[in-house]
């Protein structure tokens, strides 16, 4: 994550002030979610050890697990315990298994709960290209290197949330319909998250919407226009339609620092400035709220066909705990350990599965190998001095 790239203490309420000890709720949800947590648990530990703190971690049901066990996607005695928690470490949902089931017994609906009830609005999920994984691309070398872009996603608004919704039979036939919907005061909060992300980085900010066709895009470029303008006179704003920057994600990334977009395309997009690293396995991301715990969870899905295999990439989710430490905790040492043990851990040639190229001379190792030698270095690298934005 780049170094001052956000301060939730300068946005929102107050993050957790630095203790000795820390309540933290865990949710493995499916998939390869178990053997991931478990791997992340081991580098808590090691960071917990080296720093002389503690975290206090309490497993939760979310997702297609809660579903088997509760029949409910996210069980109130979840939502409970995560509201209690100084914050919140999820990994995964989801699989084939319930993907015919119906809306309100699916593992997606567990989720945009939990951001609902939790008011998770702001979505961070950053694609800083690893020197170590430019061979990972599928783009060209010169296109990726030194790609660093953060994504700002509205989280819990837009099309995803609206109101009127469903499927109706409408002169004899079905209708489905749903509302793509903005208040001004759910664009002004995130264009605020935006633009203070934005001043922390390179200063360059770029709203992306579909106000050519789109009313409701026509207020969100009129919003994020008066608010950072107003609120960040100093970030240099920029406006993109949604499908002139997805073809500018692919031809020239380096263009872009901060986005700042709804929902539904910031659902797309994010993924898609993911794929530039060349592996969701390696992403972060962070969901914050005005108050309250914030949710840290890789970008990636549950992988159900390798799940149990030991194949899976920890480090997406070993990067959500160190934001985690960074932006609820105000353990930034701690967190810039974490990731420069990432890093290092790259350094010395181990690759999962996802991210081994072919005749690159690197080991292949498992999720449980991965997992210990970054937990490993944790306990003996140097830890990072950290700057103060």
């Amino acid at each position: 994550v780049p170094q001052g790239a956000f301060s939730r203490r300068s946005l929102t309420a107050e993050a957790v002030s630095k203790k000795d000890s820390y309540s933290i709720t865990l949710l493995p949800g499916d998939g390869i979610g178990p053997e991931i947590t478990e791997a992340t648990k081991g580098v808590l530990e090691a960071v917990c050890e080296r720093c002389g703190f503690q975290l206090e971690l309490k497993e939760a049901l979310i997702g297609g697990s809660a579903i088997d066990a509760v029949q409910d996607p996210f069980p109130k005695e979840s939502l409970d315990q995560c509201l209690a928690s100084d914050s919140v470490l999820l990994a995964c949902i989801g699989g084939y298994k319930w993907d015919n089931n119906p809306r309100e017994l699916r593992p997606e609906t567990g989720l945009l709960k939990m951001r609902k009830e939790m008011g998770l609005f702001a979505n961070l999920r950053p694609a800083k290209v690893l020197p170590q994984l430019l061979d990972a691309s599928t783009l060209k070398k010169e296109v990726v290197e030194g790609v660093d872009v953060m994504v700002v996603r509205e989280l819990t608004g837009d099309v995803y949330f609206g109101t009127p919704k469903g499927i109706d039979i409408i002169d004899g036939q079905r209708v489905g319909y749903n509302n793509m919907i903005y208040s001004e005061n759910e664009i002004e909060r995130i264009a605020r998250v935006a633009g203070d992300v934005a001043s922390k980085r390179s200063g360059k900010l770029c709203s992306v919407d579909k106000a050519n066709v789109l009313d409701v895009s026509q207020l969100w470029r009129d919003v994020v226009t008066s608010t950072i303008n107003t609120d960040f006179p100093d970030v240099d704003l920029s406006h993109m339609y949604v499908d002139n920057a997805a073809m500018q994600l692919i031809r020239w990334p380096k263009q872009f620092d901060t986005i700042v977009c709804g929902n539904i395309f910031g659902d797309i997009l994010s993924d898609e400035a993911s794929m530039l690293v060349g592996s969701l396995g390696m992403l972060p991301s962070a969901s914050i709220g005005e108050s309250g715990p914030g949710v840290f969870e890789p970008c990636h899905g549950s992988a159900p066909d390798i799940a149990g295999e030991d194949k899976a990439n920890p480090l997406a989710m070993i990067l959500s705990a160190a934001m985690m430490l960074k932006y609820d905790l105000d353990r930034e040492e701690e967190a810039a350990l974490i990731e420069r043990a990432v890093e290092e851990a790259l350094d010395l040639g181990v690759r999962t599965a996802d991210i081994k190229q072919e005749d690159d001379g690197c080991k292949q190792i498992g999720c449980v190998e991965m997992g210990k030698v970054v937990a490993d270095l944790v306990s003996k690298i140097d830890i990072p001095e950290v700057v103060a934005a």
